[in-house]
């Protein structure tokens, strides 16, 4: 074991954020803490690296082992250049290296015992070299940095002039050089492209040490993670596999929760409804049962209402209008930025319908593409035209549709003035803005939550034609899930620029891949491109799976008919319950009907004073109790 956390509990201003969190990270691990934003993922990384105390709780690292950590913003500074700044974190073997050239000098000189003993000084030094892996460090160094993105070309430039997110992939590039025990990454994909990505799983799943990784990117996390630790409403519970079936584990728990509260709901009600219903009887032996089930039910340990998936958000895209079945023509388009030619005569269309990924490496100029077709950018050669009946909507991943000064609610107000005060605030509320926070003003909002007004203004807009621009950038999971089932509904043309694989596999039926300065086209989801991309055939192993298929629809009409069989059963034996129930309470309406007719006429002044009459009915009131005794215990056993 490298790492234990044990019953971790923190608080801000006396609200908790963790409550008990455990768990422990093996050699070799590869962990994901995954959860929504605010849930406490970030800090419970603070707590284990020593930034942050807890409030209670432990954390252990075993004893030599090393964690390194790069948090969601770090970034590196100074006057190195790039390869400089990674080279540092090879000091001890840089020095062995200028230690083995300063004998190799003295060597050429000596000679006698001096010569002896500088050789045993250099055949020590050369094996220290060779055990730190010294003659492969330039080259892993290389390796690394041309992983996260950087070319040769770039190997010299000073660090303080990269941007934010250069500066993070050099503190990534640092980190992984350093070769921990234990790496934790918070957010590591956040300014990496795609084939940065693919590079830095290939690079975590073949580490020889144990990973914690905090990222939203669940693709990254499928191939990544073999243990997940879900933090939800302050408590931790981990799962085994990867994120797919974390998500899979985690509704069918869900389920059965939800599943078992419904059922204990409705025994409650029942027995609430048994109890009304002896009591009605006003016997005394029923009032005795009566009483003995309420302090029954007084005693049952009422479940919570589990938190329903996805209920607070809500997104719902719908076309106003149908448009026609050409929506986006683009004719021999070419772009340039002084001598940076981005592309040079792309050609593509959309139809009705399509929802199609535009995708590539950063610099290749997908959000271009989506600039210039929104006429926010002119292109320097081409032609665009959309097609009949075609409303645009237009999501930026900068929100520049959005306008900084003004408050949430102005923000829609002014686009939408047909909207009323409350149509406005139920708006907001779907993307979770309630009470006061619909005063507040867009630049005060962070990422995510000015990405959220920007979906509430493309769901107002009822274009037949959403261009959405990294959309899915500074949401959490849950939003992503939510924006994902949002596009799959919606039956207009979609056109996106994304980094999240997840969320082009999920959502995409075409891909266009900008690489080179042109556009490949994939018929097909992100699964598929890769299948493409990589010169693989879809249905290698599809003669195994038709095979399979063909079993399983053969033996399906026995099974469906069994359990037809066995339904019907159920029903007809529910049915005649159902039917005894309902003949014995209309037995029981009678009798006390006849009893209390009984108790009318004894006391009528032609039978008081009638001997014979009075005893016949008296014995028939006593035969009445007796049966309506059994038929009360008869009641109370089907209504069960």
């Amino acid at each position: 074991m490298i790492l234990s956390v044990s019953n971790i509990h923190k608080s801000f201003n006396e609200i908790p954020v963790l409550r008990n969190v455990s768990f422990h990270i093996e050699d070799y691990d590869k962990a994901a803490i995954v959860g929504i934003n605010g849930a406490g993922k970030t800090t419970l990384l603070r707590i284990i690296m020593g930034e942050l105390s807890a409030d209670e709780g432990l954390v252990t690292v075993s004893r030599d082992r090393t964690i390194g950590y790069l948090s969601q913003h770090e970034a590196v500074s100074g006057e190195n250049t790039i390869y400089n700044e990674l080279l540092s974190v090879k000091q001890d073997i840089i020095e062995l290296e200028q230690r083995m050239r300063s004998v190799e000098l003295q060597m050429k000189s000596a000679s006698g015992d001096t010569l002896q003993q500088l050789m045993t000084a250099y055949t020590n030094l050369t094996h220290a070299f060779e055990s730190a892996n010294g003659y492969a460090c330039r080259s892993e160094l290389t390796g690394v940095l041309k992983g996260l993105g950087f070319t040769e070309d770039e190997f010299g430039r000073s660090v303080s002039t990269l941007s934010g997110g250069q500066k993070t992939r050099v503190a990534l590039g640092k980190l992984l050089l350093l070769k921990p025990d234990l790496i934790i990454l918070d957010e590591p994909t956040n300014h990496l492209d795609m084939s940065s990505i693919t590079w830095l799983e290939t690079y975590l799943l073949n580490y020889r040490g144990a990973v914690i990784i905090v990222s939203h990117d669940r693709y990254f996390l499928d191939r990544i993670a073999n243990k997940v630790i879900e933090i939800d409403n302050t408590k931790a519970t981990v799962f085994t596999g990867n994120y797919s079936a974390y998500a899979a584990k985690k509704e069918a728990l869900r389920a059965a929760e939800y599943s078992a509260y419904m059922k204990q709901q409705q025994e409650i009600k029942h027995q609430e409804e048994v109890i009304e219903k002896l009591r009605s009887f006003n016997r005394e032996k029923s009032i005795r049962r009566a009483e003995s089930r309420v302090k029954m039910l007084d005693k049952i340990e009422v479940l919570e209402k589990p938190t329903q998936v996805r209920a607070d958000m809500h997104l719902k895209l719908e076309p106003k209008y149908t448009s026609g079945n050409d929506v986006l023509q683009v004719e021999n388009l070419s772009k340039s930025f002084g001598s940076l030619t981005l592309f040079e005569n792309l050609n593509f269309e959309l139809k009705k319908g399509e929802h199609v990924a535009v995708i590539g490496d950063n610099g290749t100029g997908k959000t271009t593409i989506l600039k210039i077709i929104n006429e926010l950018v002119a292109p320097d050669t081409g032609e665009i035209r959309l097609g009949s009946n075609v409303a645009v909507g237009y999501y930026d991943q900068e929100h520049h549709v959005l306008h900084m000064d003004k408050t949430l609610f102005e923000e829609i107000s002014d686009d939408y003035p047909t909207l009323t005060n409350t149509e406005i605030r139920n708006t907001l509320a779907a993307f979770l803005f309630t009470g006061e926070d619909v005063f507040k003003q867009v630049k005060s909002l962070s990422g995510g939550e000015r990405g959220r007004v920007s979906l509430a203004k493309l769901m107002l807009s009822e274009a037949n034609f959403l261009i959405l621009d990294e959309p899915t950038n500074h949401l959490d999971i849950l939003s992503k899930e939510i924006l994902e089932d949002a596009l799959n509904a919606y039956t207009g043309t979609v056109l996106y620029v994304s980094h999240d694989r997840y969320f082009i596999n999920k959502t995409a039926s075409r891909i266009l891949d900008l690489n080179n300065k042109v556009l490949a086209n994939y018929l097909g989801n992100y699964e598929y491109y890769l299948e493409k991309k990589d010169g693989r055939i879809a249905y290698d192993s599809g003669s195994g799976q038709g095979n399979a298929a063909i079993q399983a629809a053969a033996s399906a009409p026995s099974d469906t008919k069994q359990d037809w069989k066995a339904q019907k059963e159920q029903q007809a034996a529910q049915r005649k319950k159902e039917n005894a129930l309902k003949k014995c309470e209309e037995s029981i309406e009678k009798l006390e009907q006849r009893n209390t007719q009984i108790d009318l006429l004894m006391a009528s002044p032609e039978v008081c004073t009638d001997v014979a009459r009075l005893q016949e009915l008296a014995k028939e009131k006593e035969t009445n109790e007796t049966a309506l005794n059994e038929l009360y215990e008869k009641w109370e056993q089907l209504s069960e």
